[in-house]
């Protein structure tokens, strides 16, 4: 058939099952975003108004369906919007293709509009190079089959990742007479599956092990291993801790279940995980956020731990520690092997010593979650607004956040029941994720509750998306953690250097009160469903109007923002460098990180 490059390459989506296309049509994407027309009863052309939102739109649909959606822009700074969602989906292991415009490649090198091209013609694809798993930029129309097709599979095979194509203006708009493959026969498929050998060296390592754990990172969600990693965690009876990406991987109401350990921990995570003789570690990549800056003995101690890791990337595994056992195979079927191999082979985990201890722990932590939401303040604090969000949403509810403190006291304080229902930045942590990423696992998922959680930061960067979301009729609801400021950054400073440090971080007025912005009427101004509390009795029954208003919702809860109750304490170790002149603090600083006032 002949076909321009634009239809190319809307048909073969068309012939993946992609279902939407996401983004802002500019000059150098005319051709692309024309040859939509007329097919919209089977794709979908979807526009944000920035396009680093547009990424993370695709991001959170991916999340929730494990389907990778297309993202396009014109040339120049439109395409290098996209950076920052590249670079988080990259971190993340989420697929993402961006189709980028650029010159038409009679014309590279000769300075057209937007072009990038000082130090080599037409040079767009090196600024994501470092963020995406692989970019092509082809020049004829008819290699564009072939290059469609190994984007899919560069995308979603080994560890996923964001792709580019980089598109030339006349290769959109000149035809070519080609045959689409069927994306079948052209598609990655099976699993990596774990070598027999150190299988039964792990078997070995799980079946003798006295405090086992189970160490969750995102490539159980990638995977989408949860009924693997649940199965193999009572078959050993190991405690199960999560990193930040593998937050809601392990129902988080199981006994189990250990909740978060490293920087952003919690006294039983941190308290597992440093005193494990046996870690098994799946999908994760040993940041310093989740080994505490590798200081021994915090988060981990491996040696003497033995260190079982399993990895879709080789390159992951004894990166940062040593193994006892390295896996380099796909979670899932390596998760179920040793959930048979282990199965009645280890006898009732309730009634070892190690679950009562588990147990106990558990207890403790969660009894100090609720002294904090008792906490009074004048204004509510993030810790009773999350309680507050818990009690109110569906057990089953998606929650979306991006970085900062409700970001942290999300990983230490807020369970997740359902698997796979928490969605954040994780390792990149930028702001501004949430709300676009929230529209897109609601676009996916129409039916189900999904919740924004973010700080008012945060919100600003992306805040314009309401307008998005009403267009689209998608009734997210954002909850706005407003406490003035980039207090994330404030309570660090007071933390590690002193309360008298804390510098740049707030946002005020001229007379030097905080700048409260009404985040409501900007929110009612766009469409939505909104309204403000700065009462801690009024969080759930505002919380429930903004469910049940079958639109797009705002809930700007003013917060309290006064050092130590504007966040949570910092339980883990992190490495924040302190300038010599103020070393004496150090002693303090590392009593106060450990979580020694708890």
């Amino acid at each position: 058939m002949r076909l321009t490059g634009g239809e190319i390459v809307v048909e073969s989506l068309i012939k993946h099952g992609v279902p939407y296309a996401i983004g802002i049509p500019g000059h150098g994407s005319l051709a692309l975003a024309d040859a939509f027309i007329g097919r919209e009863d089977k794709i979908k052309l979807l526009h944000a108004r920035q396009e680093m939102c547009a990424v993370h739109m695709a991001d959170g649909y991916y999340r929730a369906t494990g389907i990778p959606l297309m993202v396009f822009t014109s040339i120049g700074p439109g395409a290098i919007n996209t950076a920052i969602g590249a670079a988080t989906a990259y971190m993340e292991s989420t697929a993402v293709m961006i189709i980028s415009g650029n010159a038409q490649v009679h014309m590279r090198g000769q300075g057209l509009l937007q072009e990038i091209e000082r130090s080599h013609d037409a040079n767009f694809p090196r600024v994501l190079e470092p963020v995406v798993k692989r970019y092509w930029k082809p020049d004829l129309a008819s290699k564009l089959p072939t290059v469609m097709a190994r984007a899919f599979n560069q995308m979603l095979s080994g560890r996923r990742g964001p792709v580019l194509i980089d598109l030339p203006m006349d290769v959109q708009a000149a035809d070519a007479d080609v045959e689409l493959p069927v994306a079948v026969e052209r598609r990655a498929a099976g699993h990596v599956m774990p070598d027999p050998a150190q299988l039964e060296r792990a078997r070995k390592l799980l079946a003798a092990a006295k405090r086992p754990v189970i160490l969750v990172g995102g490539g159980v969600h990638s995977a989408r291993a949860y009924d693997e990693l649940l199965a193999l965690a009572e078959a050993a009876g190991a405690a199960v801790v999560c990193t930040m990406q593998g937050k809601s991987a392990f129902p988080e109401d199981h006994p189990l279940y250990a909740w978060h350990t490293g920087s952003k921990g919690t006294t039983v995570g941190l308290k597992m995980t440093s005193t494990a003789d046996v870690l098994l570690a799946v999908g994760c990549r040993f940041a310093d956020e989740t080994a505490c800056s590798y200081k021994d003995g915090v988060a981990f101690s491996i040696p003497p731990t033995k260190l079982i890791h399993i990895d879709i990337d080789a390159s992951e595994i004894g990166k940062n520690y040593p193994v006892a056992v390295g896996l380099c195979a796909d979670a899932k079927p390596t998760l179920a092997a040793l959930a048979d191999m282990l199965k009645g082979k280890r006898g009732d985990y309730r009634k070892t010593a190690f679950f009562k201890e588990l147990k106990t722990e558990r207890d403790k932590w969660l009894s100090h979650v609720e002294r904090l939401r008792a906490i009074k303040t004048p204004l509510p604090t993030i810790s009773r607004l999350l309680g507050d969000i818990r009690k109110t949403i569906a057990r089953d509810a998606f929650v979306v956040h991006s970085s900062g403190n409700t970001q942290a006291q999300i990983l230490q304080e807020f369970p997740f029941y359902v698997p796979g229902t928490c969605v954040t930045s994780g390792g990149f942590s930028c702001m501004g994720f949430a709300l676009p990423a929230a529209m897109g696992v609601k676009l996916a998922l129409p039916g189900r509750q999904v919740v924004a959680v973010v700080g008012d930061g945060d919100f600003m960067m992306t805040m314009q998306e309401l307008a998005t979301a009403v267009e689209l009729g998608l009734n997210v609801v954002t909850v706005v953690a407003d406490n003035a400021g980039w207090l994330a950054i404030k309570d660090l400073q007071q933390t590690a250097f002193g309360k008298d440090r804390p510098s740049g971080t707030d946002f005020l007025l001229p007379d030097g009160t905080p700048h409260r912005m009404d985040f409501a009427a900007i929110a009612a101004g766009m469409g939505c469903y909104a309204e403000t509390v700065s009462k801690a009795d009024d969080i759930a029954p505002a919380l429930q109007r903004c469910l049940s208003a079958g639109r797009p919702a705002l809930l700007d809860v003013k917060v309290h923002r006064d050092f130590p109750h504007s966040g949570s304490p910092a339980v883990g170790w992190w490495d924040v460098p302190i300038p010599t002149y103020l070393k004496s603090r150090r002693a303090r600083y590392e009593k106060e990180i450990k979580g020694e006032k708890l």
